[in-house]
């Protein structure tokens, strides 16, 4: 673990509240691409999420990655946000990897990035991938 995240706990953290959750994204700057104005659907979000891995500096939240996952072949990270003040410390990456660790690491890790985070993920280790479809 890099020496700049030593005092931020990362914890499995299922029942995240929807305030704390739409707190970081619009820290993160990804409430741009999220529904925060839509209640129902951010609880939905947290609600239905298989796997939901939190960063906590003292108690308060500074990143959170949520996925979706079979647990037994892939992985679908579908939010990874870091608020701005803590980006490029590492902790994006630990979330990452603790996300996949908890729904298993023979599963194939996938996602969508965010125009601003192309680059961030080669970085990473991550592989870009040129058949993906959206609707």
């Amino acid at each position: 673990m890099h020496e700049e995240i030593a005092d931020v706990s990362f914890e499995i953290e299922p029942n995240l509240t929807a305030e704390e959750f739409v707190d970081v994204l619009r820290r993160s700057t990804l409430a741009e691409r999220r529904p925060v104005d839509q209640p129902d659907t951010i609880h939905g979000m947290l609600r239905n999420a298989d796997v939901i891995v939190t960063a906590r500096k003292s108690s308060t939240l500074i990143g959170v990655a949520r996925a979706l996952t079979d647990f037994a072949n892939c992985t679908y990270l579908a939010d990874l946000a870091v608020d701005v003040e803590f980006q490029r410390r590492g902790i994006g990456k630990e979330l990452l990897q603790r996300i996949h660790e908890a729904a298993g690491l023979n599963t194939t890790l996938i996602l969508l990035a965010a125009p601003q985070a192309v680059a961030y993920y080669p970085h990473i280790g991550m592989s870009p991938h040129d058949s993906c479809w959206i609707k």
